[in-house]
């Protein structure tokens, strides 16, 4: 089966200038109270072209971030009318994808694995690690002696 690289190339451009499209979209023309400050992270077309899946990455320094999300999909989705004729004018496209709006949590369960991996990582670990590792490095040591690698020669 032949590879469609040209097709596939087409699709991550559309996607692209969509995502940059509705981006600005988002952060300018679109004066709906409940649209908190977001992003559009990524736009996933579909093979055919007929429909894109948009995700929208809500600020997470709001105080209900839940309620701000749920805000967000609803003035996103009241607007997906005007936001498709906006892009139909702006790209000069015949035909726009049928939108879909998703909120993107991954920026925020990215920092909350950060936050628990900076926990297992104590601050004074790596100065007892280095130096346990100065110690057995010195000539002389009783540990040096005691070490597996020297005691049985690998064959």
């Amino acid at each position: 089966m032949p590879e469609h690289r040209a097709r596939k190339h087409h699709q991550d451009r559309v996607a692209e200038a969509l995502r940059e499209e509705i981006d600005v979209l988002i952060e300018g023309e679109l004066s709906d109270p409940r649209i908190d400050f977001c992003h559009v992270s990524e736009v996933a077309l579909n093979p055919g072209g007929k429909s894109a899946c948009v995700y929208v990455a809500v600020d997470s320094n709001v105080k209900d971030v839940a309620k701000a999300e749920a805000d967000t999909l609803a003035g996103l989705e009241a607007a997906k009318g005007f936001i498709r004729h906006e892009l139909r004018e702006r790209m000069g496209v015949r035909h726009v994808p049928e939108l879909s709006f998703v909120v993107d949590r991954s920026g925020r369960f990215q920092a909350r694995i950060e936050e628990l991996m900076s926990r297992t990582r104590k601050p004074g670990a790596a100065a007892r690690r280095a130096a346990a590792a100065a110690v057995v490095s010195q000539p002389g040591s009783s540990d040096e002696a005691s070490s597996p690698e020297q005691e049985a020669p690998l064959r």
